[in-house]
């Protein structure tokens, strides 16, 4: 293709729709090696055990609906983007879950009472470690999976950016989650390969992923895409650097 014909191309990719947190447009373009544990089996695992569970910033409530087998009697789940929080409501809430909108940071409360849920699951969303805590019933877990602050760090550098929030990690949280009286049964980290087949494939998910590169336009950050599609000429592999943490804690 030309410079032109490729510029068409990936204006294309752009405008391409994203729902929820549903990434099978790209399947087969965008590869990333799973961690070596299974989030979902010990979400399923967990779940056989509890009561209530939440599950915070559900995003469309694709994964958390895999594991609808296992809902115990109390079900919810929170969601604040609002396209996210409409589509979540739309597929969860017919099935008896309870669809909250709450803002997610390290520092802010929910709205939940004290010991409401004896298992809090985490699926790459932010969470305070006090206030899980505190809704956390006695004897009751927190599992997170998280993406490692410095997730795809050469890829931010492709587009001559660093990653916003480097310290998410789990030095960062396992002593703030231990500081709110949780203790943690188990930490593992990882890293692998994260693979595109064409630039396109990264023109859609930054797009859909807007904070890995703020502003990002086809537009505005062509010679950076133009540089992209030369490794592929080169036939240099369009290979980046993924990393994820899980940590699990339980309350005493």
């Amino acid at each position: 293709m030309t410079r032109t014909e490729l510029l068409q191309e990936w204006r294309r990719e752009e405008t391409q729709s994203f729902a929820g947190w549903d990434f099978s447009y790209l399947a087969g373009r965008m590869v990333e090696d799973e961690p070596p544990w299974d989030y979902l089996e010990r979400a399923a695992s967990l779940m056989q055990q509890a009561t209530a569970v939440i599950d915070l910033d559900t995003g469309g409530g694709e994964r958390f609906l895999e594991l609808h087998p296992y809902w115990p009697a109390k079900v919810a789940v929170t969601e604040e983007y609002p396209p996210n929080l409409t589509l979540v409501t739309e597929r969860l809430a017919p099935l008896g879950v309870q669809v909250h909108c709450v803002r997610l940071t390290d520092d802010d409360p929910m709205p939940f009472a004290d010991r409401e849920f004896d298992l809090v699951l985490n699926r790459h969303a932010a969470f305070n470690p006090a206030e899980v805590a505190r809704i956390l019933a006695r004897g009751g877990v927190f599992l997170t999976q998280q993406v490692h602050g410095l997730w795809a760090e050469d890829l931010h550098a492709a587009f001559g950016v660093t990653p916003q929030w480097p310290d998410a990690t789990p030095e960062k949280y396992v002593p703030r989650l231990q500081a709110a009286g949780l203790t943690i049964t188990n930490v593992e980290t990882w890293q692998g390969a994260l693979r595109f087949t064409d630039v396109g494939a990264i023109v859609y998910f930054l797009k859909a992923v807007p904070w890995t590169v703020p502003g990002f336009m086809v537009d505005s950050h062509a010679p950076y895409l133009y540089a992209l599609q030369e490794r592929i000429e080169a036939g240099e592999p369009l290979l980046f650097t993924s990393r994820k943490y899980l940590i699990e804690a339980r309350k005493g």
